[in-house]
């Protein structure tokens, strides 16, 4: 009986241990419940913490990327740039050597403006003694050819003979002169006649200096006021357009035909001054 008892009492021991051992082994299955729970969320963390991180490396990635044709395309920019600046130092070398050539071509420039000031100043005083050899010839034109003839002309012409010719007249009056190349009076028949050699009597220059003339003489002479006034513009030859022009300002034209005098445009100045 004893011995029933003393097993009894061990096996309740045994039980209680059992009960013990039991609920110790709940309670550990429940901390390694939540043991695996806690490192069911860190494994989560972890995983958004792996994915978080690939993300970044992804765009550590394309970061790295984008800085490598960033840099290709600064490369090919400084590359650019350096074939810029090699162009522009070409261009400066060509612009150099242009400015060199434009410096020669401008001496030469001065060099030839030189010598055509000087060729010039040549041609100037030769000109001006062709112009001295000219009046020379101008005057031989009026002492030669015309002056004689003049009394020949007046009579045929006017109908008068001149009682005084005088070539190559100069007045000398109210402070001026007045160079006349041939001048004739007819004091019988109170005509007045003035006769303006030309050797080129087609420039309009001339024609105009003889009507400036023609009307300082009216002012400066004035004892012809009351004279008829025949004006007489003469030359070797001249064109038509002279001689009409002529005919409209009352100017009688006086050229040399063949062996000859003629007046050609006589009865047009007569019917323009009646």
């Amino acid at each position: 009986m004893a011995r029933l008892i003393e097993r009894v009492d061990r096996l309740e021991e045994a039980l209680i241990e059992l009960a013990k051992a039991q609920k110790k082994t709940e309670e550990e299955l429940v901390e390694l419940k939540n043991e695996m729970l806690e490192f069911k969320n860190e494994m989560r963390d972890f995983k958004n913490e792996m994915r978080d991180f690939k993300n970044e490396m992804l765009e550590f990635k394309n970061g790295i990327r984008d800085f490598k044709n960033e840099m290709l395309e600064f490369k090919n920019e400084m590359r650019d740039f350096k074939n810029e600046m090699l162009e522009f130092k070409n261009e400066m070398r060509d612009f150099k050597n242009e400015m060199r050539d434009f410096k020669n071509e401008m001496l030469e420039f001065k060099n030839w403006s030189k010598k055509m000031i000087e060729w010039n100043k040549r041609m100037i005083n030769r000109m001006n003694k062709q112009w001295g050899n000219l009046a020379n010839k101008l005057g031989k034109l009026v002492e030669d050819i015309f002056g004689p003839s003049a009394d020949i002309i007046i009579q045929k012409y006017f109908g008068c003979k001149p009682n005084d010719v005088s070539l190559r007249r100069k007045i000398v009056r109210d402070g001026g002169i007045l160079e006349i190349d041939i001048m004739a009076v007819c004091e019988k028949e109170r005509k007045f006649f003035v006769f303006e050699v030309k050797g080129d009597p087609d420039r309009q220059s001339n024609i105009d200096d003889f009507v400036r003339k023609m009307r300082r003489i009216e002012e400066i002479l004035r004892e012809y006021a009351g004279y008829e006034k025949h004006w007489i513009y003469a030359g070797l030859n001249m064109k038509k357009g002279t001689i009409d022009k002529l005919s409209k300002r009352g100017i009688y034209a006086l050229i040399f035909k063949g062996d000859v005098f003629e007046i050609p445009n006589v009865n047009e100045v007569k019917k323009n001054t009646q």
